[in-house]
């Protein structure tokens, strides 16, 4: 029997398959085990993310590798190209956004960079990716200045309260604020974990922030942990985080900040914790400004001790006080989600949270019941800001605050962003020194202590009035570097520096500006006429009136020594008279001066001897001499004009003058007018005339020129009452003062007003809204009108006056260029010869700098008080910076110098300042004998040419000290008791006398008087 044969069953395709297609055999098999494949690996690759989201295994290895090449380091010289940051809260208050400038500016102003960092090739590429750049950042830092030793004195610390170490953080804080921020954050069992990504929470950020797309009603949490925080409001625009884009960016960098020193990251995370309790941003506060950390938050805005604060919750005690202090800790955590919401507008959602939080803390175990219910009995009791106001720690002293002030003006910034920037400053200073003349000056309002230095006596001090003077003292000490400021103080206990940052009358300190113009002009005599040959020399014209130049001419003419240092000496020996009965026309007007000693009125000194004696007269007359001197040797020889009545050119001055004086009474005029309605402006005016129906017609036909007649006649019979006159006689005086009829002095001669005065009004009532350069602009035809009678030729007198004021005017600008290439700190001198008893002010800083350039030798040399710059220490961007070297510019001869320096010595030997010779000897043979030049001034305001109101009383003693220190000592009263202070220059030198020992050990360079003796 023969069995059929079995045929195999053909595939069977699968749907879709094409007609007749037949499947390889297995091909069901290997798609499974392709799909069981991929399972696995799923299965796989899910426990490895699991395991790497509980570990950071991998992330650690990796991101610590790439952590490991973000290097910088530090180099002489700029660097280039180098990449500052350009945006972030704690950025912008350190002062790192703000380094280009700095250094621009510094650079611009005369300093250099000494060092800056270099960013490795890797840190740039990371920082050009726009992530922040991973380094140790200092939580607790501001400006710190030095002093030329080095040594401290001043140190902005900021935030001023804070936890020194994760150890010294109460255990309840820490817990509260991982319960509210970051559970897992501190995880012993995670070594290596990420603090910047909470796996959980960000996978709950993204589904909710997907989800608001679609129902806008779902709450959309945030994923932030304490480390992104940070990084968001240290670093991120704004201190938040805009977008999806910008909270990558803070995990980015944060995760590469984490494993910069390591895979094992429990160090950091605890620093974090703790940088995040000292730096969170708590708003700002009225009179304290920016609020961080928790330290500075409790005390701020609740007034809460912050040690006593800490202290309550480290350990049981006082219920209520530990339930308080809790609430405000757990309500500044909740605040920092929305602190100018929560700690102003919104305390009492505020208060509510806080409730909420206490009750979860004690369902999460953190606190019991007890301590709960001690803080829900408390409510949040906020600071009263106008009682109680926050305010920062006291100012630095004196020398510092100067150099903090100068340090802000050239950074472009104000002193309290500079406290806050990360930087240090190394002065000139000396720290020991400036302490124990601070202290000095500080007791001199203890009678006994200043009875025992000899201060006491007629024009010194007095018992009763002790406490009302204030004293100021500088300084310098001249190197081939400048000149260094050693000490700079003053007793007012006030932000100004009466030093640099005021003007006074320093009374006859002005003479020695005045010798120093002098003996100047005199050099340049001798340099233009000494070389030319006696029959040229006898044939130089000079005018009657510039006795200089004539003396000069006699001189080198003579039988005389012609070296340059012999014409000074014989200069210095010319005699004035010092007689106070002539009357002297300066300044516009007549002018009298008086000599301090009567008995001197007699006497014809010399300009050594009145120098000496600081005699007043002489140095007047002198400085008369130099304006005239100044005016015909002038350009175009302009002091002619006073000689030739026909020269053209005395229109042009006369024009001035017109110009010159219209301004003066129209800004008086301005300040009579200013914040007066229109109504306010005419009845101002009117009701200064003198009834009159002429005057007042006048008056108003300027002021309403459209106004009609009937309107005229209303304006008479409400002013002139029964005296008004009929409408006849009204017609009459509204033709004949119409606009056209009189021209505006005429008018003003009418009506008996000054005539700027009417235009001013009429000018204000057409233009409400216009300034005072506007008016004086508008005015320009009107000045000249007023004066138009000074052109006419038979007032040659009135002419002659008026041009001499503008040619004096022209000389005192030229002695006032001379003037300030030596330091005078001013815009302008006032043009009268009572500027050589010191009406145009001085400091006590710019008169030592001229004392600077004396002592130098004729050269200028800067005046350093800051040694060296160094901004962001320890960072990617650290930058130093010092002065350029540069070197002195000589802007007197040495042989003035000479002669100047030996006239302050005279002073000092037999002079106003005798008192103190003697008094500077040194140990070590160095020649420190003292020369100098005192001033008295009494500052008033006259009150109908009578004594007037006194403003201030000063006296200055301006000195050197030996070869190499000089400076200036000031007294000085402020206020209208002024006028009751006797004391006079005797009193600074006395004072300066006094303190022989105390400065000594400087002066003598002895081992460890302060600072190192420059090269």
């Amino acid at each position: 029997m023969v069995e059929p044969q079995m045929e195999a069953a053909p595939n069977k395709g699968h749907a879709g398959d094409p007609p007749g297609y037949q499947r390889p055999p297995g091909f069901r098999l290997r798609w499974r085990v392709l799909l069981l494949v991929l399972l696995i690996l799923g299965a796989v690759a899910a426990l490895l993310l699991r395991r790497e989201m509980q570990t950071s295994h991998w992330q650690a290895r990796e991101l610590h590798g790439y952590a490991a090449t973000l290097n910088s380091h530090v180099a002489p010289g700029p660097a280039d190209p180098i990449r500052f940051p350009t945006h972030g809260p704690f950025d912008e208050r350190m002062g790192y956004t703000s380094l280009p400038a700095f250094t621009t500016r510094l650079q611009e102003r005369g300093f250099e960079i000494a060092e800056q960092s270099r960013q490795d090739d890797a840190l740039r590429t990371h920082l050009e990716r726009g992530w922040f750049a991973p380094y140790a950042e200092k939580t607790h830092t501001g400006l710190t200045v030095f002093d030329c030793s080095r040594e401290s004195l001043h140190a902005f610390r900021y935030p001023y309260r804070r936890f020194e170490s994760f150890e010294s953080v109460p255990a309840v804080v820490v817990q509260a604020l991982l319960f509210i921020e970051n559970r897992d954050l501190l995880d012993p069992e995670r070594p290596q974990m990420n603090p910047a990504v909470d796996w959980l929470r960000f996978t709950r950020a993204v589904l909710a922030q997907l989800g608001s797309h679609i129902d806008p009603d779902i709450d959309a949490h945030g994923g932030s942990t304490l480390a992104t925080q940070i990084e968001k409001y240290r670093h991120s625009p704004g201190g938040i985080t805009h977008d999806a884009r910008e909270k990558l960016r803070q995990m980015a960098s944060a995760s590469v900040r984490a494993y910069q020193q390591g895979t094992d990251t429990l160090p950091v995370r605890r620093q974090l914790v703790l940088d995040y309790l000292n730096t969170v941003p708590l708003s700002a506060a009225p009179r304290h400004g920016e609020v961080h950390g928790l330290g500075d938050g409790l005390w701020v805005w609740f007034g809460t001790d912050f040690d006593r604060a800490m202290a309550a919750l480290s350990a049981p005690g006082d219920g209520a006080a530990r339930g308080r202090v809790l609430r405000q800790a757990v309500a500044l955590m909740i605040a920092h989600r929305r602190p100018s919401w929560y700690l102003a507008q919104g305390r009492q959602e505020l208060d509510r949270a806080t409730d909420a939080h206490l009750r979860l803390l004690t369902e999460a175990g953190i606190i019991d019941a007890a301590w709960r219910d001690a803080a829900l009995r408390q409510k949040l009791v906020f600071r009263d800001m106008a009682k109680n106001p926050p305010l920062l720690p006291a100012a630095a002293s004196k020398g510092t605050t100067a150099v903090r002030t100068r340090l802000a003006g050239l950074l472009g910034t104000s002193l309290y962003s500079l406290d806050r920037l990360d930087a240090q400053a190394s002065t000139t200073l000396n720290g020991q020194l400036q302490d124990a003349v601070s202290t000095y000056l500080g007791r001199l309002t203890e009678p006994a202590f200043a009875r025992s230095q000899e201060l006491m006596g007629e024009r010194l001090l007095q018992p009763d009035t002790l406490g009302e003077v204030r004293y100021s003292f500088t300084l310098l000490e001249s190197t081939p570097q400048g000149n260094l400021v050693r000490v700079q103080t003053d007793t007012t206990q006030q932000p100004l520096d009466i030093n640099e940052g005021s003007k006074l009358e320093l009374g006859s300190t002005a003479k020695l500006r005045v010798l120093a113009t002098y003996l100047e002009l005199v050099a340049e005599l001798h340099a233009r006429l000494a070389p030319l040959e006696p029959a040229a020399l006898k044939a130089t014209e000079v005018s009657p009136q510039d006795s200089l130049s004539r003396w000069a001419v006699d001189y080198l003419s003579g039988p005389n020594d012609h070296g340059l240092s012999a014409m000074l000496e014989a200069a210095m020996d010319r005699r004035f008279s010092a007689s106070a009965h002539e009357q002297f026309f300066t300044g516009g007007g007549l002018h009298s001066f008086n000599n301090f000693n009567k008995k001197d009125d007699a006497r014809q000194p010399s300009l050594r001897e009145a120098m000496q004696a600081s005699i007043n007269l002489p140095f007047v007359r002198l400085l008369r001499e130099i304006v005239r001197h100044t005016m015909y040797q002038g350009p175009g020889d302009t002091a002619r004009l006073l000689e030739d009545h026909l020269d053209p050119r005395r229109d042009t001055y006369l024009a001035l003058f017109a110009d010159r004086e219209g301004q003066a009474f129209l800004r008086r005029f301005w300040r009579k007018t200013d914040n007066r309605t229109p109504t306010e402006l005419s009845d101002m005016l009117l009701d200064g005339l003198r009834p009159g129906a002429d005057r007042l017609t006048a008056v108003f036909r300027y002021l309403e020129p459209t106004a009609s007649p009937e309107a005229l006649g209303a304006f008479l019979s409400a002013r002139l009452g029964d005296k008004a006159p009929e409408a006849p006689r009204v017609a009459q005086l509204y033709e004949r003062f119409a606009l056209d009829a009189l021209d505006l002095p005429d008018r003003g001669y009418v009506a008996r007003v000054h005539p700027l005065e009417l235009w001013l009004v009429a000018y204000r009532r057409q233009h409400p809204r216009a300034t005072l350069d506007e008016a004086i602009a508008a005015s320009a035809a009107e000045r000249q009108a007023v004066y138009r009678w000074l052109f006419r030729t038979r007032a040659k007198d009135a002419q002659d006056a008026r041009i001499h004021t503008m040619l004096e005017v022209e000389a005192f600008l030229e002695i006032h260029r001379r003037w300030t290439r030596l330091g005078y700190p001013f815009g302008h001198l006032v043009p009268s010869l009572a500027t050589a008893l010191g009406s145009s002010g001085d400091r006590p800083a710019a008169l030592a700098e001229l004392m600077g350039i004396i002592v130098n030798g004729g050269v200028r040399r800067p005046t350093l008080r800051i040694a060296d710059l160094r901004f962001a220490q320890g960072t990617p961007w650290e930058t130093a910076l010092r002065p350029t070297p540069t070197e002195g510019e000589r802007v007197m001869a040495p042989e003035v110098a000479q002669a100047l320096k030996k006239a302050l010595s005279e002073v000092v030997e037999a002079g106003t300042a005798r008192r103190l010779s003697g008094s500077f000897q040194s140990a070590s043979g160095e020649d420190l004998s003292p020369g100098g030049k005192t001033g008295t001034g009494d500052n008033r305001v006259v009150v109908n040419r009578r004594g007037g109101v006194a403003l201030n009383r000063t006296a200055t003693f301006v000195f050197y000290l030996g070869p190499r220190h000089f400076g200036s000592v000031t007294a000085y009263v402020i206020g209208p008791d002024a006028a009751g202070y006797r004391f006079t220059s005797g009193l600074p030198v006395q004072i300066l006398r006094s303190m022989a020992p105390v400065l000594m050990p400087h002066l003598d360079g002895r081992p460890g008087s302060g600072c190192p003796r420059e090269p």
